[in-house]
This record gives C-alpha cells, structure tokens and sequence, in this order.
C-alpha cells in the first residue's frame, strides 16, 4: 500500500470520507499493522465523558484537541489516531472534527468485520480550549480506570445511562486492540487476533483459566493461548465476578449476532451522547434511554433503528440539524 494522499470531497459526501477513513487503517508500522482498534477507542474516549447529572461531555465539541482532555493520562496514545485523520479534515474542512472522530471509529469498526454502527452528523467543534473549558467543566475522572471493579463500572456507565447489559456489550470493544505499557502502564493483548471485531473476548473471558502476572507493572491476569500471552484486566475479570454481568458474557460468548447487534446499539448510543440537535428521532430515543437507563431497544415503544441495525442499515438522516454548543 502506497502512502495514503487524502483527497477533498463534496460538502456532506460522507460515504467519500469514509473510503478515504478504510484507507488509512492500514498501518505496517504502529501496533498491529492497523489503525483501527485506535481509531475505535478515539471515538469511545471522545464520547464516554457524558454525563446526565451535569449535561455536559460527549463526542459535541471535539474537546480531546486541547490541554485537559488529550493530557488526559485515559486518553495516551490517542494522538496517533487523531494524526492518522487529521489529512482527511485538513483535505475536506466542512467536515467537523467531532463528526470524523466518530465516522471514523465505526468505520473502522465495520472494516474490522464489526456490526453496523447508527451515526449521523452534525456535531460541531469547540473554537478554543476556552470554549471547551467553560462548556465542558470538569470532565476529569469520567473513563474507566481499568484497574478497578463492578461498582465503579456501574458509577462510569450509570453516569452516562447505561444498563448492566450495555456495560457487558461495550466491554466487548476489548477485543480489538491491546493495552501498552507506557500509556495505560497495563500490557498486552485480550485477544489473539486484536484487528478483527468478535465475541472472542467473551469467551476467552468464560472459559480461560486467568492468572495474576507476575511483573513489575501494574496487577492484571494473563493466560497462554497458542503460545501468546493474553491479559485481563481487573474490570474484565469483574464481568465474570458479577452475577448480573456474568449472565452476559455468557450469553454473547454464545451467541456472537447477538453481540454484535446488542454492540451496535450501545455504541451508537454512546456516541449520540451530549449531540443536542432537536427532541425528535435518534437523539430523542438516545436521551429517553440515557434518562431510563435502557438499551435503545427497551425504550417505550421499542426503537425503531434496532430492526435497522439487524438488516445491517445505518442510514439515520440525510439531513440532521447541526448540534448546539
């Protein structure tokens, strides 16, 4: 693969930037020989900050360009997928950074053999860090500290309105990419094969016998599995240690189209989070379930994107309203 030249493409032709996101993946030299696990975790850090009580974080804003946020230390390591895109937006600059963060993670996703995420456009971006500031506040200490256990993923995710299945479905992100020792201070790999989406976590998670590392880096569980070292983390190990979470990963290392369908939901919720553009269609189903807690397919009614996502359709609105700040 010759060296990847964005090109400019007519305003709101995102199928256009989403040839050019597939393009960029490939990447012989960083991790795995592939941009994609990174580019997924851009889009969930950028959007896992929501918060109900305060209304404020989330993918809105594009927050991760400025001091607090990208010095995060949650978000090491997220500049390699911010500089991977960033030739894209400088080529088609109608397009907003918090928009191609987001495109880009569930592009990569479904390049990576991953379900079908709902997205739309139509976030818009912070003009400076002190915009970000006074519009954020404090959004320190919103991720997950993957050294911890079941109660304070409940705190993390009930933040942002998610149930304890949606917790399980998203954990299942963990099977891509790998942790590194001089970002996270963590090591390794959940999976063997880390660039292709799956419900192989889950079942390695439920049926590998996982041991404390004996290292000096911080306390994680590994297990030997065709002459790799893999790596739990304490928050994983608290999904089989959980009755309430244990009951999904159970199920979706059984049934990986449930998986992915359960995924595609609350990761398309997630990064809906905090987009306030109007009180109708996808953002109103997004903010009803957030405020009740329930998947997007438990809300009142039912919703009506989840037979959309089972027919592998993510076509929400050619014309949403752009977001407000």
């Amino acid at each position: 693969m010759g060296k990847f030249q964005a090109r400019a493409v007519g305003k709101g032709d995102y199928d256009g930037i989403r040839k050019q996101i597939v393009e960029v993946l490939e990447q012989p030299g960083y991790d795995d020989g592939s941009a994609g696990p990174v580019l997924v975790r851009l889009a969930w850090h950028a959007s896992g900050t929501f918060s109900l009580v305060e209304h404020n974080g989330g993918s809105n804003g594009a927050g991760m360009r400025f001091g607090k946020e990208r010095d995060d230390p949650a978000n090491a390591g997220l500049v390699h997928a911010i500089e991977f895109i960033m030739p894209i937006q400088a080529a088609n600059p109608w397009i907003t950074h918090a928009d191609l963060w987001t495109l880009a993670g569930v592009t990569a996703l479904e390049a990576m053999k991953g379900p079908k995420v709902p997205w739309r456009p139509g976030r818009t971006d912070y003009d400076d860090e002190s915009h970000a500031d006074d519009h954020r506040g404090n959004i320190g200490d919103r991720l997950p500290d993957g050294a911890l256990g079941a109660d304070h993923l409940r705190h993390v995710f009930g933040r942002m309105g998610y149930s304890d299945q949606e917790i399980v479905a998203l954990s299942g992100a963990h099977n891509l990419g790998r942790c590194h020792a001089d970002r996270s201070g963590f090591d390794g790999p959940w999976v063997v094969n880390p660039t292709r989406f799956s419900n192989q976590y889950f079942k390695l998670l439920s049926t590998r016998k996982w041991t404390p590392r004996k290292w000096d880096g911080p306390f994680q569980y590994e297990t030997i599995v065709a002459g790799e070292r893999l790596m739990m983390l304490p928050t994983d190990m608290a999904l089989m240690e959980d009755p309430e979470f244990k009951k999904w990963v159970l199920i979706y290392a059984k049934d990986q189209k449930k998986f992915f369908e359960d995924f595609a939901l609350a990761f398309g919720k997630l990064i809906e989070l905090g987009v306030d553009r109007d009180d109708s269609g996808f953002s109103r189903l997004v903010n009803k379930a957030a405020r009740e807690g329930k998947p997007l397919d438990k809300v009142g009614g039912g919703c009506p994107f989840a037979s959309a996502i089972k027919q592998g359709k993510t076509e929400l609105d050619k014309n949403p309203r752009e977001s407000k700040l």
